[in-house]
């Protein structure tokens, strides 16, 4: 079986993430699973990181033409699953009516198992910006009665990154912020980037205490591959029913991102 992954990162710029990345997806999948790793293509970013884009509508959403096309290639390539690696689930709405194949996001995904642990899903991550379109997001999946507090840890995307080399300053961070989750009534924590996510599965963090820390990118690889095999089983895919299920004929998406520019060679 085969999975995309598709990150929000330059991968290639983000060395330490990128390998950690590799790692533990390979620990957490069968022997007959590769997980892929793609990240947005080379000088997405002009500033130093994701961060500074994901805090403006427009900029968050003209980069979601990077998880489209990249879907559309998995599919073509003959991928099992595509996986949306990013916890604002960037494109998953319109992903999901371009391919039959799963379609697995990271926010939506995380929060649905998280569930299975707790009553209160906490989200403890660093970037502050994305709050609102977590908000709507799950408003929009119609969990907003799950998710509880949203909290920052104080560290930021160069601090994450230094982690590797000297974790315990990150580790007191995040715990620290996870305290104040759940003291605002959280009972099981997820891990807000992927970035965070894999430095605590990588250290071996799995509850503060007593509330459990759910390894979010780790628990999508294992549903990727669990849909994947489901897809090839029955060949279940998603509603086609109404202007969100609906999928277009491949030649009308084609003849749009042709008018419109899209070079193909994006991502």
């Amino acid at each position: 079986m085969r999975i995309w992954h598709q990150s929000f990162t330059v991968l290639d710029d983000v060395p330490h993430y990128r390998d950690a990345l590799h790692r533990h997806f390979a620990a957490q999948v069968g022997a007959g699973t590769t997980i892929d790793l793609h990240g947005m293509a080379a000088g997405t970013y002009p500033s130093d990181y994701p961060g500074t884009h994901i805090g403006y509508a427009y900029l968050a959403g003209l980069h979601r033409e990077q998880f489209v096309h990249a879907a559309l290639r998995a599919q073509d390539e003959g991928y099992d699953t595509f996986l949306i690696g990013t916890i604002p689930d960037t494109g998953f709405e319109e992903v999901r009516t371009l391919v039959d194949i799963p379609v697995v996001a990271f926010g939506q995904t995380s929060v649905l198992m998280a569930a299975q642990l707790g009553d209160c899903v906490g989200i403890v991550n660093f970037i502050g910006a994305l709050v609102p379109q977590l908000r709507r997001n799950f408003r929009n999946y119609r969990l907003e009665a799950l998710v509880g507090p949203i909290v920052q840890v104080e560290a930021g995307f160069t601090d994450v990154m230094a982690a590797y080399a000297d974790p315990m300053p990150l580790l007191d961070a995040f715990a620290s912020a996870a305290r104040r989750a759940i003291a605002e009534g959280a009972t099981v924590i997820v891990p807000g980037e992927g970035p965070l996510n894999v430095f605590l599965a990588d250290q071996g963090m799995v509850e503060v205490d007593g509330v459990p820390v759910l390894d979010s990118l780790g628990t999508c690889a294992r549903v990727a591959e669990l849909r994947g095999a489901q897809h090839r089983a029955s060949g279940i895919r998603p509603s086609r029913v109404g202007f969100y299920g609906a999928r277009p004929p491949r030649e009308l998406v084609d003849a749009a991102r042709s008018f419109y520019g899209v070079p193909e060679s994006l991502a």
